[in-house]
C-alpha cells in the first residue's frame, strides 16, 4: 500500500501543544510518510522552521496568511525571505486572500497578496494559496503575476468545478481534505470529480476539518486514508491506483524528487 503525503498541516498550533512530539512520532507507522507544516504568521512561520529540523519527513513552508496581513512590514518579508532559505522549505504560503471577515481591508490583503507572489517568484518556489469567498480577486491577482509560472497549489479548495477551470489553465494543483467527506460537499464533490487526478494533492488542514466521522474534533494526519477513500468514491477509482496518483503529484507540487 502506498504511503500518503499530508500537503498541508498545521503542527505548530497550540492545539497540539500537549501531545505534539508523541502524534508526531507515531505518524509514520500509519502510513503518513512525508507532511508539509504550513506557516500563517511569523510567529507561526518560526515554529515550523524549528519543527521541520527536528523531523526529517516533516518538510515546511512559509507566508503569511491573509488574516495576518494588517500590520505587515517590509522588514516581515524580509526576515520571510530568510527563513524560505532554509533547504526543508518547499513553497511560500499560506498567502492569498481572505473576504470571509470584514479585516483586514480587502486592499491590506492584495498588498501582500502581491507581494509575497513576487517573493515566491524571487525565491522560484511554489504558492500555497488560501483563497475564501475571494475567486474573482484571487484568479486575477494570480493571473496579473503571471502565476503560471511561479506554479503552486489552491489550498482547501472550495470553488466551483467552473472556477477550476482557471486554475488548471495555470497549471496549479488543487488541496483536497477533509471536507470531501461531509454530507453536505456536494459542490467539492462535483469539482473533484471534474478535477484530473493528476492535479489533485491530499491535505488536512490539521487541527481543522476533521473528516466523517470524526467532524467537529481535532484533525491530524492519520485521517487522510478516510479522504483517500471519498475522493476514490468520486472518482470511481481504486484507492491504491488514487494513493499512487496523490504521492507522485505532491512530489511534483513540492519539487521533491529522489
Amino acid at each position: 500500500m502506498t504511503d500518503l503525503f499530508d500537503t498541508h498541516a498545521h503542527y505548530d498550533d497550540s492545539a497540539f501543544d500537549g501531545d505534539r512530539e508523541e502524534l508526531l512520532g507515531t505518524l509514520q507507522e500509519h502510513g503518513i510518510a512525508a507532511v508539509v507544516d504550513v506557516g500563517a504568521s511569523i510567529g507561526s512561520c518560526e515554529k515550523v522552521n524549528a519543527l521541520m529540523d527536528r523531523y526529517d519527513f516533516l518538510y515546511g513552508a512559509f507566508g503569511i496568511h491573509p488574516s495576518e496581513t494588517e500590520n505587515l512590514t517590509e522588514a516581515d518579508m524580509e526576515r520571510l525571505f530568510g527563513l524560505c532559505q532554509n533547504k526543508k522549505c518547499v513553497a511560500v504560503g499560506e498567502i492569498g486572500l481572505d473576504y470571509h471577515w470584514e479585516s483586514p481591508d480587502r486592499q491590506v490583503q492584495k498588498k501582500w497578496f502581491q507581494r509575497q507572489l513576487e517573493l515566491a517568484r524571487q525565491l522560484q518556489k511554489p504558492v500555497i494559496i488560501h483563497s475564501r469567498d475571494a475567486a474573482k480577486d484571487t484568479a486575477d491577482l494570480l493571473t496579473a503575476a503571471r502565476g503560471q509560472e511561479i506554479g503552486g497549489v489552491i489550498h482547501c479548495y472550495s470553488y466551483t468545478k467552473e472556477s477550476a477551470r482557471e486554475y488548471l489553465d495555470m497549471g496549479f494543483y488543487f488541496g483536497i481534505g477533509g471536507v470531501l467527506t461531509f454530507r453536505n460537499a456536494r459542490k467539492l464533490k462535483e469539482a473533484a470529480a471534474y478535477i484530473p487526478l493528476d492535479r489533485i494533492v491530499l491535505e488536512t488542514d490539521c487541527p481543522y476539518l476533521a473528516p466523517e466521522p470524526y467532524r467537529g474534533r481535532r484533525n491530524d494526519s492519520r485521517y487522510l486514508p478516510l479522504v483517500v477513500s471519498a475522493l476514490a468514491s468520486v472518482k470511481e477509482m481504486d484507492e491504491e491506483e488514487v494513493r499512487r496518483a496523490v504521492w507522485d503529484n505532491s512530489l511534483k507540487l513540492y519539487r521533491l524528487f529522489s
